[in-house]
């Protein structure tokens, strides 16, 4: 029996990582493509608008871009497959130095983000299952729809201009500790909590209907215990997967806030790459980014295959 259990859960690791090479790659070549087909010449940007042919064609042999894209192809994909994402075009360092230089703010922001979602978004989606149908729920579900229809940039110049022109509470650019990631973090956190208080209550309400809830309520358990220590924990399985998801998107959603506070994140080094049409930072940027998201999803499933068995068994 429990050898069957470890080669159904090794085949299900197996299934999950393929798919997570698999999505790896298909990002790799995408982005290899769009960086190559949106306007803009690099050996241009570095040369200058009054530069001869005969120099921006040096630059160019020198950058490779030159080359047919199936050469460009290949070349690009073998350093890749050596973990080497090559090297930035407008200042020759390392990419991967570059990155790993800027991912602690980014990772800092969008788990400030994360934590900041799921302590809105975990007793507010239960008090809003609990107390169906009252003004308590209506609040939360107002709450929700704000939350939502909310871009997180425009909320980030909201906060910036109501605590910190205003109030003075909190710094207005910049980095320095803590304080100057509270306001980013809110911004990025209360429309990642809206989605996530709707999966809380509809879980919640699936929990509290069930005939194990009717028992215990039968047998005059106190309510406050059926929903903490019951109803709650057995409504938050669902809600792992869609949180390891959302944290995936927070460090996306990372990048145009840190434009709004100015933090030196990967972010802004991927939106001034973009402007160099610095083709080996914005590749790296953004298959970095992939393979994180891609392995915060993985973390997840494992975890929820552990969990709850039914998973890897279907």
């Amino acid at each position: 029996m429990l050898r069957a259990e470890a080669a159904i859960l090794t085949l299900f690791l197996l299934r999950r990582f393929g798919r997570l090479v698999l999505t790896v790659l298909l990002v790799a070549t995408i982005v290899f493509v769009i960086v190559r087909v949106i306007p803009g010449d690099p050996a241009l940007v570095i040369a200058g608008v009054d530069a001869k042919p005969a120099d921006i064609a040096a630059i160019r042999a020198k950058l490779g871009t030159d080359q047919p894209l199936p050469v460009q192809y290949v070349s690009w994909f073998w350093h890749l497959a050596h973990l080497d994402l090559g090297t930035s075009f407008s200042t020759g360092e390392s990419v991967s130095s570059l990155i790993l230089a800027r991912f602690p703010l980014t990772l800092s922001l969008a788990l400030l983000g994360f934590v900041i979602a799921i302590a809105v978004a975990i007793p507010l989606g239960a008090l809003s299952a609990v107390r169906r149908w009252t003004p308590a729920d209506y609040s939360v579900m107002v709450y929700t729809q704000i939350g939502l229809a909310i871009p997180g940039f425009w909320l980030g110049i909201l906060l910036l201009l109501a605590f910190s022109v205003r109030l003075h509470l909190f710094p207005l650019f910049g980095t320095g500790g803590f304080v100057h990631l509270v306001l980013p973090s809110v911004a990025l956190g209360v429309g990642r909590s809206a989605l996530l208080i709707r999966i809380v209550r509809g879980a919640m309400i699936e929990e509290l209907q069930r005939d194990y809830v009717t028992t215990a309520r039968a047998k005059g358990i106190a309510e406050s215990r059926i929903v903490l220590r019951h109803a709650l924990p057995n409504a938050l399985f669902p809600v792992i997967t869609v949180a390891g998801i959302q944290f995936g998107y927070l460090l996306g959603g990372a990048i145009i806030i840190e434009q709004v506070f100015s933090l030196p994140g990967i972010g802004r080094l991927l939106l001034s790459a973009i402007s160099a049409r610095d083709f080996p930072l914005i590749q790296g940027g953004v298959i970095f980014v992939a393979i994180v998201f891609s392995l915060v999803n993985f973390a997840v499933d494992v975890f929820y295959s552990i969990a709850n068995p039914k998973v890897r068994v279907r």
